[in-house]
């Protein structure tokens, strides 16, 4: 590297609102990986990543749901201009508006590890779903990816133990982008 530059947040969260990409990966190293996002209108998930997180908000205030190893259900609020730890391992859900953005810093994915995303009935939070991807590039959006999956059939949505069917708030018809398309 020949030349060190400065990454102006605001601006990348400009640049993020004005495109159809709910992210811009700033940087991808083979030890380090960087990523502004902003809020999506509904997210359910638990990420569970293999490496630990460090969460900075940007714009806006973050809801942080989380479960603890005790399998306790709580939620963390991030305000703006905060910064918060979340050590690998731990399923959590980061929700936030579309109009909020938050910096993750975090380890790149080595060739073994895999990050799950874990899906819970709201009635009597039984996992409903569980799906894995091996992450190499973050431009490609796995969130996303992993929801077309969630939504691709009934079956996914209907809890097993107390039959409650998991509504389709996220994106219905529609793709990553927001465009008509495959479910997100």
């Amino acid at each position: 590297m020949d030349e060190l530059r400065a990454v102006n947040l605001t601006s990348v969260a400009d640049a993020i609102t004005r495109s159809a990409r709910p992210n811009s990966v700033l940087w991808q190293e083979p030890d380090t990986l960087a990523f502004v996002a902003r809020g999506r209108d509904y997210r359910s998930e638990f990420h569970v990543d293999p490496v630990d997180e460090v969460m900075y908000m940007i714009k806006g205030d973050m809801d942080l749901h989380y479960i603890t190893s005790t399998g306790e259900h709580r939620v963390a609020t991030i305000r703006e201009g905060e910064i918060i730890h979340c050590p690998a391992g731990t399923p959590h859900s980061p929700r936030f508006s579309p109009d909020a953005f938050v910096l993750v810093l975090e380890r790149k994915r080595r060739p073994d590890e895999t990050d799950r995303f874990q899906w819970f009935c709201d009635a009597c939070r039984t996992k409903l779903y569980e799906t894995s991807r091996h992450v190499t590039d973050y431009r490609q959006d796995v969130v996303s990816r992993a929801y077309e999956e969630f939504y691709s059939t009934d079956e996914n949505l209907t809890c097993g133990q107390c039959g409650k069917i998991a509504p389709r708030r996220w994106g219905v018809g529609l793709n990553a982008e927001g465009a008509k398309g495959a479910k997100a």
